[in-house]
């Protein structure tokens, strides 16, 4: 009989070629809409680990939400609770607060969704929308708080 494995979400083939190209843009100050740059120590190794983020700001709270699931950027932040923010070439020590599957629900209906909504039709939106499972989190924000998940930035 086999054994069957769990195995760790993994995004898209396509974020390995985009992510160092994004790492070196955002870490020039080239405005790239919403995102940022997020640094986070490894949970193992304890080393510094960079990788972009696409991160909503609204009223002055900030969060940030995993569009492939739990993967390594997340159980980093999970695991360490603190990270540095880099935006135009500006740092900032952030403390991370995960949302609870409630508080990820209210915030994929309350907050990200019609944030996503006034983004004007085009590529930008195709993107979010499908691309980066935002259609998901905007459709069905209960299932999406199951696979998703989500800190707030202070």
């Amino acid at each position: 009989m086999a054994t069957v494995t769990e195995s760790r979400p993994r995004a898209p083939s396509f974020v390995d070629v985009f992510n160092p190209l994004a790492r070196r843009m955002l870490g020039a100050g080239f405005p790239m809409g919403p995102n940022a740059l997020i640094t986070i120590r490894g949970r193992k190794s304890g080393e510094p680990r960079t990788t972009p983020i696409a991160l909503l700001q609204i009223d002055g709270r900030r969060w940030v939400s995993s569009p492939f699931g739990d993967v390594n950027w997340v159980r980093n932040l999970r695991a360490s609770g603190e990270a540095t923010l880099t935006i135009s070439r500006k740092e900032e020590a952030v403390t991370a607060i995960e949302l609870s599957k409630e508080e990820r629900v209210a915030f994929f209906r309350d907050r990200m969704g019609p944030y996503v909504k006034r983004i004007p039709l085009g590529l930008g939106r195709l993107i979010i929308g499908s691309v980066l499972g935002a259609r998901e989190m905007l459709d069905d924000p209960v299932d999406a708080a199951e696979r998703h998940p989500v800190f707030e930035l202070r």
